[in-house]
């Protein structure tokens, strides 16, 4: 009932005006004092970890800046091992598993179609049926840059437009195919693994979805947009792929018989950017 009394009031809301009004007020520069008091109130609501991030609080020009922020080298170790598949994110494990019937199992009796998810049929052939998905959320309190779950090339990316729903749990039990719904980044990549899809999923209030690799920027009222690039761009294992401006989701995708999820990969799981979460079978 109460999932039910929430998505009714989000219904209602203007979605999408509230989403580019909230991005461009974090990313708008306001009194030094104002900002940092805003970020340190927020550090202290949710139980940001400071100690790791790259800068002090009055380093950072906006709330967008410190919300995007990156870590201290040497804060995440990422595993080694070309056999390794570490987790591209910090976040908790919405769901993870194999596709069946060309879908990703979204919550008890929901499911979301991978071709809606990729908004390619085509590609989604090679993950249609027997795959591996993994579903990692971020809270406010995440770190909020996206990398390389293995080591390979980048082969393309794809932008798609869409609403911009809520992606927490009430929302996740609520919204029939939720994540094929809200705007996404596709990052298409070659690894070791075969074929990749590393996708960043936009909900209400997400500013922006940005990717490191090239001047690709998502954000409400953006038209659907993709590159194949003539020569794929080589990436390590742990290089960043992008960053949410405010935070969402990641799908990871992977083919059939390709990789092996760990067992303790299960819903409500915390994940760690660039610790194991799987290996190749």
């Amino acid at each position: 009932m109460r999932d039910q009394t929430f998505m009714s009031l989000v219904r209602l809301l203007p979605r999408a005006a509230l989403s580019r009004a909230v991005g461009a007020a974090t990313r708008a520069p306001a009194p030094s004092g104002l900002h940092r008091a805003a970020i340190r109130r927020f550090a202290r609501a949710y139980r940001v970890e400071m100690g790791e991030a790259e800068l002090p609080v009055d380093g950072y020009r906006t709330f967008s800046d410190f919300f995007s922020r990156r870590l201290k080298p040497g804060a995440r170790v990422v595993e080694a091992g070309e056999r390794v598949v570490v987790s591209p994110v910090d976040g908790a494990v919405s769901e993870a598993g194999t596709i069946e019937r060309g879908e990703c199992l979204q919550a008890k009796g929901l499911a979301f179609p991978v071709a809606e998810l990729l908004g390619d049929a085509g590609a989604a052939r090679a993950f249609a049926e027997g795959g591996r998905f993994a579903t990692l959320y971020l809270s406010p309190r995440d770190y909020h840059r996206v990398h390389a779950p293995l080591a390979g090339s980048i082969l393309g990316w794809r932008y798609l437009p869409g609403e911009l729903w809520p992606v927490n749990p009430a929302s996740v039990r609520t919204v029939r195919g939720l994540f094929a719904l809200n705007e996404r980044l596709v990052t298409w990549l070659e690894t070791a693994a075969g074929r990749c899809a590393v996708v960043m999923v936009g909900a209400t209030c997400v500013g922006r979805l940005r990717a490191a690799y090239a001047d690709v920027l998502g954000q409400s009222g953006s038209p659907a947009a993709s590159e194949t690039f003539s020569t794929p761009l080589p990436i390590e294992k742990g290089d960043e792929l992008g960053r949410f401006e405010m935070g969402s989701t990641v799908i990871l995708l992977f083919g059939p018989g390709r990789v092996v999820w760990d067992a303790g990969l299960q819903p409500g799981a915390s994940v760690t950017m660039g610790r194991r979460v799987g290996e190749l079978s």
